[in-house]
């Protein structure tokens, strides 16, 4: 880029994530250079899923409690989201969310659509995340979930009817970026046929 020079990355930690100060010398439109810094978080990549059953008019979510979500606003922390997960170094999108369906709410899939790439906060986090869909019937329930103890994970499974989703956006019951994005993709698409 010819408006960004001198860049220099600084590390401030390597705890369970990358995050990096970085100054860099950026060219405003006016001609000027200004020297800058920001923090970014690099975590990796990440996927998410909406499962759907268009014959029941259902969805499958998860609840879980987010420090981030406590820290910010002081409730009880708990989140409702769409199946996510980490994409694993060497594995892909797809691979990864096969997997977290599995671990997470125990549903076994062999493939899903991708519809979405996005950053979800892209002022300060490298994660960019690859949005699928896929339909799912009770046939393919082949565990409970709940996610994986040895990562830290009590995630409760929630299966409930498409336009209940689409009214707990509204009244900010769901609030994860990830899940309005997925559940508005399936609004305009006409996915899920609300029973």
């Amino acid at each position: 880029m010819k408006n960004l020079k001198n860049i220099k990355h600084i590390n401030l930690s390597n705890a369970w994530a990358k995050l990096d100060r970085i100054d860099y010398d950026f060219k405003f439109k006016n001609g000027e250079w200004k020297r800058l810094s920001r923090e970014t978080y690099n975590r990796g990549n990440g996927t998410a899923i909406l499962l759907y059953n268009k014959e029941k008019g259902t969805i499958i979510l998860t609840k879980q409690f987010r420090m981030p979500t406590y820290e910010n606003d002081k409730n009880d922390g708990m989140s409702i989201e769409v199946c996510a997960g980490a994409i694993d170094k060497g594995g892909t999108p797809l691979q990864t969310i096969i997997r977290e369906v599995e671990e997470e709410v125990g549903y076994k899939i062999t493939d899903a659509k991708q519809v979405l790439t996005a950053y979800t906060s892209p002022g300060a986090l490298t994660e960019k995340m690859y949005l699928f869909v896929a339909e799912y019937n009770d046939g393919m329930k082949i565990n409970d979930g709940g996610g994986l103890e040895s990562e830290g994970e009590e995630i409760e499974i929630l299966e409930i009817p498409f336009n209940t989703a689409i009214l707990m956006i509204q009244n900010e019951e769901i609030i994860d970026a990830k899940t309005i994005m997925l559940l508005q993709y399936a609004k305009i698409n006409t996915l899920v046929i609300p029973v």
